[in-house]
């Protein structure tokens, strides 16, 4: 996926590119000093890091499964120093100074033709702020005596020379005084057999080594870039995992910390680390906890009991904790995929808020990845994030303003001043894309229905990026079906790439090769090509894939309309008040738009046509005609049964402003029917349900009613504009000769409460009058 040299980790830059190239930027919020430059190639993890995502390509070296054996090292120290990996090719060993943090090379940066984030020491910016942290983290920055050249060609000299009978403390000694020879020395240190033979006799005396010797010698190893796939570290790892229970909270925060510098991940050490943690969790300090929740983010692994607990001491010291800390604390939840409360969550917001001016932008967009994955809505956050986020968007790198957009899509937060700065900060950079910002940025805007002012420009520059980047599109196809579902909220329809991702080739592709199920994204694009791209002549979904994806479509809306009761009460009532079950149908009109709706058919006369057929048995369809009986329900009647109250009442008083909660409306006095009328509700509209006209003689719809009701999700958070795939349900109906009737939530869920009468009422109102 992307190719890296073995210490090219700590940061990245993103050139201009010539053609094609993918780049890769895991973190690009702000700007610093340090620079490296990823490209297209292999798939090596930088730093041992897994990759942002897609970590399917890379193979990871094979693991040892005994930390207990042992037998294990005594395995490795029988082996030869080619299998050990310990002699250290020049080739490698240059690779390995390549871009070296801090060196003159690194801090060249041409701010015009660069987006630049250091990738690696950013996240570590909250170590500076406590002295406490420097007892339990590595400082790349420690000043050292350093050793000459000809001092480190006389300890190497030694340990040729001594080797058969050099003392652990001795061995101990020469990695500490090696590890301060100037950076540039490095690739001939570590391409040297004497240092070869230094390891190597590191290995065979293991076992004689205490923790503070074994913590020096790791320090060396990270500070000399010793590669982090060594095979050496294998036994260097098994060591330290037999040395937990005899370290202290500073000494096992400070090993996790150097395997993370060292870029290796070390899953043995951490299991037995977090089980040590079960038990002394509540001796860790406040210092103790951030850096530990970093490590924790990073390794992306942790038993989710360590993390509730990890939450009550976040609450203990809540009042101390500083803004970067919390961002701290958000990333690391949000990498681990681990939750945080809607309690904690209003606290860290409230942080934020009390001086967000000095938050800085890459622990804001912390912060808000993990309001967007606990969708906890603190709104003066929000509000105030709306303030101060178009004038930082500018200088934010893209994968920083990806993650600003996605969050405010999926908290339903549509702030135009946000929005505007986005959109016009994206076109001349769009080249720093991945294919998963393309993505997320189409998806961001089509999913708030929005439309910037240069929105022509916008959306061009995007859809061109696609096609400059179809190779990687092939690799994550998701992503490209991500891409053209957002282009169609938004009504943009790019019929070269729609061909392309309907083609059988990319269809399964996109069913071997993605870790998603893809099939609702297909059948969602092709239903929507299908009614608004009349004239398209391309590829489209094959009949067995259209039907297995209404059918999952189909079972995941049903089950969730009967489980609400509201919608049940207005399907029952609209059957009462239309006259049977044969007069409406609740179904999907629309499969691909993932969510169902109740059928009514009106004839010339705006009476309903009993066309549901399933709903009555065959038989009686054959037999018998239909039948009125009972009372019709007309205006005049209406009127009569309301009198009193004022015409507009349901579409004036029932009508929520916005913001309001819902069911503030129910608390409202109204008057009472006469018991006497009430009764007359059951019967009206009623139908004989034992007749019904014969298929022949059913009369072709004049009106197909598509009545929705509506939840507050299916509109930006305290608004009534509806998000994209809702807005696009509807006109696609509209194309159809659908009208859509909607009970909306602010109508429908205060009269929950009052009378079966004005509830009959009501629905009455809404669809006779949507009729005509």
């Amino acid at each position: 996926m992307i190719s890296t040299d073995t210490r090219m980790a700590a940061t990245l830059k993103l050139l201009k590119p010539l053609g094609y190239q993918v780049f890769c930027n895991p973190f690009a919020y702000t700007a610093t000093k340090n620079m490296a430059y990823w490209n297209v190639g292999s798939c090596t993890r930088h730093r041992g890091q897994d990759p942002p995502e897609h970590s399917s390509l890379c193979h990871p070296a094979k693991k040892v499964e005994n930390i207990c054996s042992t037998s294990s090292s005594q395995r490795i120290l029988t082996t030869s120093s080619a299998l050990l990996g310990l002699e250290f090719s020049r080739a490698s060993a240059s690779k390995a100074n390549t871009l070296k943090p801090g060196s003159p090379r690194a801090m060249k940066i041409d701010e015009e033709d660069v987006e630049v984030f250091d990738s690696f020491e950013d996240p570590r910016v909250f170590l500076q702020l406590r002295p406490e942290y420097q007892l339990h983290s590595y400082n790349r920055s420690e000043l050292c005596q350093p050793l000459s050249v000809s001092e480190s060609k006389l300890i190497l000299h030694k340990v040729t020379v001594y080797q058969d009978t050099l003392q652990p403390q001795i061995i101990v000694d020469y990695f500490c005084k090696l590890s301060s020879v100037p950076a540039e020395q490095h690739p001939v240190l570590l391409s040297s057999a004497s240092f070869a033979l230094l390891c190597k006799l590191s290995v065979k005396n293991i076992q004689l080594f205490d923790a503070p010797d074994l913590i020096s010698i790791l320090k060396a190893f990270v500070i000399l870039g010793i590669p982090h796939s060594h095979s050496m570290l294998d036994v260097y790892e098994t060591r330290f995992c037999h040395k937990v229970w005899d370290m202290s909270l500073d000494q096992l925060l400070l090993v996790a910390d150097l395997w993370r510098y060292l870029g290796r991940r070390v899953p043995r050490f951490l299991k037995i680390f977090f089980s040590y943690l079960n038990l002394h969790w509540k001796d860790l300090s406040l210092s103790q906890m951030i850096h530990l929740i970093y490590i924790i983010g990073e390794s992306r692994q942790v038993p989710q009991d360590l993390m509730q607990k990890l939450e009550s001491l976040i609450l203990k010291y809540i009042d101390l904790i500083n803004l970067e800390e919390a961002g701290t604390i958000c990333l690391g939840f949000f990498k681990s995929s681990s939750s945080l409360s809607e309690f904690v969550m209003r606290k860290i917001g409230d942080l934020a808020c009390a001086d967000m001016q000095h938050l800085s932008s890459y622990a804001l967009v912390n912060i808000l990845k993990m309001f967007r994955f606990t969708h906890v809505d603190h709104v003066n956050f929000m509000n105030q994030f709306g303030q101060i986020a178009p004038q930082r968007i500018p200088s934010l790198g893209v994968q920083g303003v990806m993650h600003l957009t996605l969050s405010c899509s999926a908290l339903r937060i549509l702030n135009e001043g946000v929005m505007n700065a986005v959109a016009a900060s994206l076109p001349p950079r769009v080249a720093y894309c991945r294919s998963k910002d393309v993505a997320k940025f189409l998806w961001s805007f089509g999913t708030l229905n929005y439309k910037p002012p240069n929105a022509e420009e916008f959306y061009s520059s995007l859809i061109n990026e696609i096609h400059r980047k179809m190779p990687e599109f092939n690799r994550y196809p998701e992503h490209l079906l991500t891409c053209l579902i957002g282009l169609a909220f938004s009504e943009n329809f790019p019929i070269e790439l729609i061909d392309f991702a309907l083609s059988p080739g990319f269809v399964r592709l996109a069913q071997e090769r993605s870790k998603f199920e893809l099939t609702k994204e297909l059948y969602t694009l092709d239903g929507s090509v299908g009614i608004e791209c009349p004239d398209y002549r391309g590829n489209r979904l094959s009949s067995h894939l259209q039907q297995e994806g209404s059918e999952i479509l189909w079972n995941a809306a049903r089950k969730d309309m009967d489980s609400k009761p509201e919608f049940l009460e207005a399907f029952f009532l609209l059957e009462t008040m239309l006259g049977g079950p044969q007069y409406i149908k609740h179904h999907m009109i629309l499969p691909h738009t993932r969510s169902s709706d109740m059928e009514v058919q009106l004839d010339v006369s705006m009476k309903p046509l009993p066309f549901n057929r399933e709903a009555i048995p065959t038989e009686a369809i054959a037999r018998l005609k239909l039948k009125h009986v009972g009372i019709s329900l007309t205006d005049n009647l209406m009127n009569q049964l309301l009198k009193g109250k004022s015409g507009g009442h349901f579409q004036g008083e029932t009508e929520s402003k916005t913001g309001q909660q819902p069911m503030e409306l129910e608390k409202k006095a109204s008057k009472p029917l006469e018991p006497s009328l009430c009764n007359v509700a059951d019967r009206l509209g009623a139908v004989e349900t034992s007749g019904l006209c014969p298929p022949a003689c059913m009369q072709a719809p004049q009106v197909k009613l598509a009545i929705q009701l509506t939840n507050k999700n299916q509109y930006c958070y305290g608004s009534r504009h509806l998000l994209g795939l809702h807005n696009m349900k509807r006109r696609q109906l509209n194309r159809l000769g659908y009208r859509v009737v909607e009970l909306s939530y602010w109508e429908w869920l205060p009269l929950l409460k009052r009378t079966r009468l004005e509830k009959l009422a009501f629905l009455h109102e809404k669809v006779f009058t949507s009729a005509l």
